[in-house]
């Protein structure tokens, strides 16, 4: 768990990202890039019933900053 913020891997490339009280933020999807392994950001709409991309990063880390800032 980061502060302020649960991490639940669903699996080897998936984690959802919540908030403490079960609100889901979004998912953090890792896969591999020709330069190396990139961490991709997706934000659940949940009135809208679909994802949307907020960027990739090299970082696991920032992946998730970005989901709890963004």
């Amino acid at each position: 768990m980061k502060r302020g913020i649960n991490l639940v891997q669903l699996h080897d490339d998936l984690w959802r990202v919540t908030r403490p009280d079960g609100d889901v933020l979004g998912y953090v999807e890792g896969f591999d890039d020709p330069r190396g392994r990139r961490f991709r950001s997706k934000r659940l709409i949940t009135l809208q019933r679909r994802f949307v991309e907020l960027g990739e990063f090299w970082s696991f880390d920032d992946a998730v900053e970005c989901l709890r800032f963004g």
